[in-house]
């Protein structure tokens, strides 16, 4: 399965319609598409399609036509997610009319295009799920932990100070997060 490292965006014309397609990793997709309907206030339909895994490790996949016609627009956008394996991937093609009617092969081909080419611009990298841990260490061990967490790649950090501890919520791949705990067992067992 591949992920995307960066929101990407790529516009084609068909027979004077545009469509405007967004790549966005999930987590972003429902903040893009508000902000796109605030931007483009003048596009007919926002078009989408979404693939992301549960916490069951289950592919759970998604797709809108916003109006139009049913299967022309949110199935082939999310066909072609599926057929590059991407996954915690959503597409938002926004769609302004042009005057000339595409008809329903058309749109499909229109949308397929659209979502293909934005896919070609991404940069995209292999996924690796993401699981959290939560511990705690004495204030003493707060600088080593972090560089140990920065050493590992560990980038995704919450930490919320009590009285006598640091309490420490990462999120990161599983092997990852097994190399930071090696490593943090050797260094830090004395000062935790």
């Amino acid at each position: 399965m591949l992920t995307l490292k960066t929101p990407v965006s790529a516009t084609v014309e068909i027979k004077q319609s545009k469509f405007i397609a967004h790549l966005v990793p999930y987590s972003a997709f429902e903040t893009t598409l508000q902000h796109l309907r605030t931007e483009h206030p003048k596009g007919r339909h926002f078009v989408t399609a979404f693939r992301y895994l549960n916490e069951h490790m289950q592919v759970v996949e998604g797709s809108s036509d916003d109006g139009e016609p049913k299967g022309t627009s949110g199935k082939p956008s999310l066909a072609v997610l599926a057929g590059h394996d991407l996954i915690d991937a959503a597409v938002i093609i926004v769609r302004y009319f042009g005057g000339t009617k595409l008809g329903t092969g058309g749109l499909v081909r229109a949308y397929t295009q659209a979502v293909s080419d934005v896919v070609a611009l991404a940069e995209l990298t292999e996924y690796i799920p993401q699981v959290e841990a939560v511990f705690t260490c004495g204030y003493s061990a707060v600088s080593q932990v972090e560089y140990l967490l920065g050493e590992c790649g560990v980038s995704d950090v919450e930490k919320s100070f009590g009285t006598a501890e640091v309490r420490w919520n990462v999120r990161a791949g599983r092997e990852v997060l097994e190399i930071f705990f090696e490593r943090a067992g050797r260094r830090l067992e004395r000062l935790c």
